[in-house]
């Protein structure tokens, strides 16, 4: 089930929904883990990631929590790895150190969890309690393992040696997008109390009056941001907030992640393969300060989470805030750039079908973009259905990303999806776009 905003039309329709979900997440997880030997599986390829063998056994442990042995309430698989694959007691950088399932061990695991929830889902109930209403705890294991298989993705990004992933280039562009747009002064409902598989921190829906700005029409190019490094930006602490001042010089940041100089240009690395840096692609890897940086030296700011959101779902015809920029209908091909079926962002100018009402272009897919808002609840949030998912990341060491990647699965992706991370993160796939405040003139109805 790729999600609508009206419930579906029955439980099996339901459930077959689920089954194919599953299935194809599934088949990702497996490419992601396949592709590469049992010594790169094991392998910690980077501090701040797992080994790959841990996230493919961690995916089914939470299926068997969630879903065998609390919807269907059955006996626990393996209780036996329940730590070892619990990741608030096991930091990223100890998970190498762990008695973790070997590859053909976590897969034969994998394999039982899957049979059960099989079985499960040809008798559950999805009107008994809110976990399971409308599939509800099926899409979050959905989420979850997509969310998985982007890490597991990022991961094949840091890994050294040849390529093992394989994908077609993104389209080439079909339009000539507008430098920014302008978005006027009003309320729009931001968050959702509609979308059956919305998870907690993108509720409740409310209402948020916002004053006129302007945004970019697309992200912030590899040409703008190769101009910004040609003129000092790395090196003007006047671009720079004082963390990320700080921060840019303790990590001796030059450039963006995975690129290095390539005669009078540049090039970049992207899964096992060097190519020139691309002028009308997105920026990819940079972190929010970066990002913050550039913005600053470019004469504007970050957009906010709400001017984001207002950007990428109103409608002013309606009034209404639409699913996705492009209305209610799930993604495609047409409309962006998801699911890894491509491996880098598309040109600015691939995507016209997925611009919002407004002209505002690949909000959805393509790279997550930095917001300068930290992560916090909608007002009147709940946690549900556990305090970890959310809750427990609230506060200002976090800031809020947008939109999706080229690696986000279209499961995992809204016009009301929410990711965060640390300021200093740059291997997820994130770029950023702009904004700034209208001028006067520019505000009068």
């Amino acid at each position: 089930m790729t999600g609508t905003t009206t419930r579906p039309a029955g439980p099996e329709q339901l459930r077959s929904r689920i089954a194919a979900e599953l299935e194809r997440t599934r088949a990702r997880t497996a490419l992601l883990t396949e592709a590469v030997d049992e010594a790169d599986l094991t392998r910690q390829h980077s501090p701040l990631m797992s080994p790959l063998v841990w996230d493919l056994a961690h995916v089914g442990n939470q299926e068997e929590l969630w879903l065998v042995r609390d919807v269907g309430g059955r006996e626990p698989v393996r209780r036996d790895i329940d730590d070892l694959y619990d990741a608030f007691k096991q930091p990223r950088r100890d998970r190498p150190t762990l008695p973790l399932l070997p590859p053909q061990e976590a897969r034969a695991y994998l394999l039982t969890v899957r049979d059960k929830v099989l079985d499960l889902l040809d008798w559950v109930a999805f009107t008994e309690r809110p976990l399971v209403a409308d599939g509800f705890a099926f899409g979050m294991i959905v989420q979850h393992e997509q969310q998985h298989d982007e890490t597991m993705l990022a991961t094949h990004q840091l890994r050294a040696g040849p390529a093992v992933l394989h994908a077609p280039p993104p389209p080439e562009p079909t339009v000539r997008v507008d430098a920014e747009v302008l978005v006027p002064a009003g309320e729009f409902t931001m968050g959702t109390d509609t979308d059956p598989w919305a998870l907690d921190n993108e509720r409740p829906a409310h209402r948020v009056h916002l004053p006129a700005y302007a945004i970019d029409a697309a992200p912030v190019t590899n040409g703008r941001y190769r101009e910004f490094i040609a003129d000092g930006g790395y090196d003007d602490p006047r671009w720079w907030s004082p963390a990320g001042w700080r921060h840019r010089r303790e990590a001796e940041l030059v450039a963006p992640m995975h690129w290095r100089r390539d005669g009078d240009g540049w090039a970049h690395r992207r899964f096992g393969r060097w190519a020139p840096v691309r002028d009308d692609e997105p920026v990819v890897h940079v972190c929010y300060h970066e990002a913050r940086a550039y913005a600053a030296w470019a004469g504007r700011r970050l957009p906010t989470e709400a001017e984001w959101e207002k950007a990428a779902r109103w409608d002013p015809a309606s009034g209404r805030s639409r699913r996705y920029p492009w209305g209610d209908d799930d993604p495609t091909a047409e409309h962006a750039n998801l699911g890894q079926r491509h491996l880098w962002p598309a040109p600015v100018g691939a995507y016209p079908a997925g611009a919002s009402p407004l002209g505002v272009h690949q909000l959805i897919g393509d790279v997550w973009e930095w917001t300068s808002t930290p992560f916090r609840g909608h007002p009147g949030f709940t946690a549900f259905p556990y305090r970890e998912y959310s809750e427990v990341f609230f506060g200002d060491d976090h800031r809020v990303l947008r939109g999706g990647s080229f690696g986000t699965d279209r499961a995992a992706c809204r016009g009301t999806f929410r990711n965060w991370d640390f300021p200093i993160r740059r291997q997820i796939f994130s770029g950023f776009r702009c904004a700034r405040d209208a001028r006067p003139e520019e505000s009068q109805p």
